[in-house]
């Protein structure tokens, strides 16, 4: 799978493996198993053995969308990842049948669910990909994406980004993006959108639409994080906002970041309603060790983007394949409701899927 921002470097414990006969991951957590558990952004790749993908499945995991490709790329390099993303992403789904379904449509979740398999849908992390031809819509989604990021983090042929100098919105292709994604069926995502972007798009679009990995800039002011402004946007057209598991979005330190999630997790709820929050973890499933060969390996790999204090990406609570489980009880201890963890869980993303991709 082509690398993004997290090279990990993993434990022997990664595979998630059950060595002579011991689970490494025991459920001992009290996710039901009627529940419908999605992952609105998450990670799937290639290196994945049987064994974790059964661990993920263990947790409760029913659905997950995937990144295709490194979004950080234009014009026809862009086309090219795109299309090498798919072509991944078939040979490796199509290769394990018992545990995946390539997901395009909503009943692809109910089959999953019912075979004890992962139903995994495709996604775009930015708009590059179609350049300025809309017609690259079509193309695409009959490959089977059914969702696409207008930007990340900097400008597109679309919109403004959130590392973007100035605060330009939806640009005039934007809106007839907007207009040709409502029209196929593909779910618009603002994830690494910047906040004049993000609300241009939810007033243009006919349907609603995602943020599917993100967290709450009134907790923490990061430029990743979104508004209470606009997560009430959101939530007024009927959109989805995904609480991602990145803790530098969280929380400068270390200790505590993961109660500091729970947090964000309410405060969206709060602010957006029972109806419009869900999980976007945004995090790979192995367990992953900060060794001095990973952070040698970090440094190299990411140059002068190499920030030690962002380092760990994870939430030790949430390192390793049965995190939804975790989630779960931890929201179950704030006294949310078990119809309500459910929604937050899964049932808002389904809900949404239901809405736009059918």
């Amino acid at each position: 799978m082509t690398r993004r921002r997290d090279f990990l470097k993993t434990t022997g414990l990664a595979t998630g493996a059950i060595v002579s006969g011991i689970n490494l991951f025991p459920q001992t957590a009290s996710t039901p198993q009627s529940a419908l558990v999605i992952d609105a952004m998450g990670e799937i790749r290639d290196v994945y053995t049987p064994e974790l993908i059964n661990e993920i499945l263990g947790s409760g995991l029913n659905s997950i969308a995937v990144t295709l490709c490194d979004p950080k790329s234009y014009e026809e390099g862009a086309v090219k990842l795109a299309m090498d993303g798919i072509a991944m992403y078939d040979t490796y789904l199509g290769s394990h049948p018992d545990l995946f379904i390539k997901a395009t449509k909503l009943e692809h979740i109910d089959q999953a669910k019912r075979e004890g398999k992962l139903a995994v849908f495709y996604l775009f992390q930015n708009s590059t990909q179609f350049g300025r031809d809309l017609s690259s819509v079509d193309r695409f989604y009959d490959m089977g994406v059914r969702s696409s990021q207008i930007t990340y983090n900097f400008q597109n042929w679309a919109g403004a980004g959130c590392k973007e100098r100035t605060g330009a919105g939806l640009t005039n292709f934007g809106l007839e993006l907007v207009e040709k994604m409502n029209e196929k069926g593909m779910l618009i995502d603002l994830s690494h959108a910047n906040m004049q972007t993000m609300a241009d798009t939810i007033k243009a679009s006919k349907d609603p639409v995602m943020i599917s990995h993100t967290t709450c800039r009134a907790l923490y002011n990061n430029e990743r994080n979104t508004t209470d402004e606009n997560i009430k946007l959101l939530s007024d057209h009927g959109g989805v906002l995904g609480m991602c598991q990145m803790r530098p979005f969280v929380s400068f330190t270390r200790d505590g970041a993961y109660e500091k999630y729970i947090n964000h997790i309410m405060h969206a709820i709060n602010v957006a309603g029972e109806d419009h929050v869900c999980i976007g973890s945004d995090r790979d499933h192995r367990v992953v060790a900060m060794t001095d060969e990973y952070i040698a390996e970090l440094k190299a790999e990411e140059g002068p983007n190499f920030h030690e204090e962002d380092w760990p990406l994870y939430m030790e609570e949430l390192n390793g394949p049965r995190r939804m489980e975790t989630i779960w009880d931890s929201l179950k201890k704030r006294q949310l409701s078990e119809a309500v963890i459910e929604k937050v869980m899964g049932r808002n993303v389904y809900r949404i899927y239901k809405e736009v991709i059918g």
